[in-house]
């Protein structure tokens, strides 16, 4: 029998029991009869669920790590409009999700003061957006405008990404923890942008690791603007000359591999990723004096490769479905969203305005703000624009009202990336790529439980500061 501290038994930690050795002696059997590489990896699975089980700090440092790094792997093929002709995309960080996510289940069954979901201020926009797009989805599904497999298992994947805000947050308890969680993912970036560097002499545009044989330079692209703009936050706030010395050089290691993904996108976003660092920093001439440097010299010193792209937007040869704006010819990927957002809002959103056709109802749109509209409607829409407002509201105010410099970096970092990222979403899905999503709510998770690690620290300095009189007293 199980007790607990108490010394009383609960039936929650007996079904738990009952579970594991029943998992166990199935697991036993099926080990026994399957293939080694089957075996090998439920033993994995086993492992990390027992690891995250006893650990969740551990289990959160495995996913930071996996965001990134970790392989995907194709599997079939997805029916349905809105999927742009792509498979079924499993990554090892999916899997290890589930894994981390049964292991979070056991120890809130067994110590219920955890609690599932703790209360944040994202909680009701969160519910808001994916309530809309389960209804959407279904409703489309029944009107026979989507395939009900595929867009469930997106609208899953949507909610994949809040299970890494949940599990972060109900897990981040000081800073010297949200420190260590920073520092890994500073780490696992500069791995990344080594791997992409080594890319370079063979020409092309580089990609993140592990993306298959047909790469991504968007996603990387969004992810290193990301990265940047966090490095950044903590560099104008930092005082320690050995922090600013790893952050100089992660700076520089990020910008060779970002102009290398040749994204005209992800370098549009970093122009109001800049200008907000500038504007909401205490330290502005630290970034104003290094990106006049860089704007002045940038034409001397910029690859010929990186130039030809910038200008490629404006001087593409005449091709069929390019779109002419104040007698200025744009290429065939900038005139593809413009036509998608003229075709979203000028005709097929009218026909189902309130909920839209359903999650993958429609077809494949390569712009987030449209592409959430009209496969969620007004409904969805809002929601949506609730959430992103949600977000700014609180990561303004973490900023603004934090007094310790680390939190000041990176709420300030945060902040830029956030406007970054929707700049971004302009013409690309950037609220919806996994390789993006995931770090971006994990730093979420950070940015809403600054306030309250601040208010728990001073707190506690303060109770500790009335103890000292009545001990002297004494």
């Amino acid at each position: 029998m199980i007790r607990t501290e108490s010394g009383q038994i609960t039936a929650s930690s007996t079904f738990l029991l009952l579970a594991l050795v029943i998992l166990t002696g199935l697991g036993s059997f099926f080990i026994a009869k399957a293939p080694l590489s089957i075996s090998l990896l439920i033993i994995t699975v086993f492992i990390l669920i027992v690891v995250s089980f006893l650990s969740a700090e551990a289990a959160l440092y495995l996913l930071v790590t996996a965001m990134l790094l970790s392989p995907e792997f194709i599997m079939g093929e997805l029916l349905g409009k809105g999927t742009g002709g792509r498979g079924v995309t499993i990554r090892f960080d999916d899997i290890l999700l589930v894994v981390i996510g049964l292991g979070w289940f056991a120890r809130t069954a067994i110590k219920k003061e955890l609690g599932l979901f703790l209360k944040t201020p994202l909680n009701t926009p969160i519910a808001f957006y994916i309530a809309v797009c389960v209804v959407s989805t279904l409703i489309g599904y029944a009107m026979g405008r989507l395939n009900l497999k595929t867009g469930l298992f997106y609208v899953v994947k949507y909610f994949e990404f809040f299970i890494i805000y949940f599990m972060a947050v109900n897990h981040l308890r000081d800073k010297e923890q949200i420190k260590r969680f920073i520092m890994a993912m500073l780490i696992v970036c500069m791995v990344i942008c080594v791997i992409a560097m080594l890319q370079i002499p063979a020409g092309g545009r580089v990609t993140a690791p592990f993306e298959g044989e047909v790469g991504e330079p968007n996603t990387l692209g969004g992810y290193l603007v990301l990265m940047l703009s966090i490095t950044l936050g903590l560099l104008v706030t930092s005082d320690s000359t050995k922090l600013k010395t790893f952050l100089g050089i992660l700076v520089v290691l990020i910008i060779i591999p970002l102009l290398a993904t040749l994204s005209r996108s992800s370098w549009a976003a970093t122009v109001p990723m800049l200008l907000v660092l500038i504007y909401f920093s205490k330290r502005k001439l630290v970034i104003v004096i290094p990106v006049v440097i860089i704007v002045l010299i940038a034409p001397l010193i910029m690859p010929k490769a990186v130039k030809d792209r910038a200008l490629f937007t404006v001087t593409q040869r005449k091709e069929l479905g390019q779109i002419e704006i104040g007698g200025v010819r744009l290429d065939t990927s900038a005139s593809a969203r413009i036509s998608s957002w003229k075709s979203v809002l000028a005709k097929d959103f009218i026909k189902y305005p309130v909920l839209g056709y359903g999650v993958t109802g429609y077809s494949f749109l390569d712009a987030q703000y449209p592409k959430v509209l009209i496969e969620t409607g007004i409904l969805g829409f809002s929601a949506f624009l609730f959430l992103l407002f949600s977000i700014y509201k609180n990561a303004l105010s973490a900023y603004q009202n934090s007094s310790d410099p680390f939190f000041s970096g990176i709420s300030l970092g945060y902040l830029a990336g956030f406007v970054a990222m929707i700049v971004h979403s302009i013409g690309t899905n950037i609220f919806v790529i996994v390789r993006i999503m995931e770090p971006f709510w994990f730093l979420t998770a950070i940015i809403i439980m600054i306030p309250t690690i601040e208010a728990e620290e001073l707190k506690t300095k303060v109770d500790s500061i009335a103890v000292k009189p009545i001990q002297k007293i004494r």
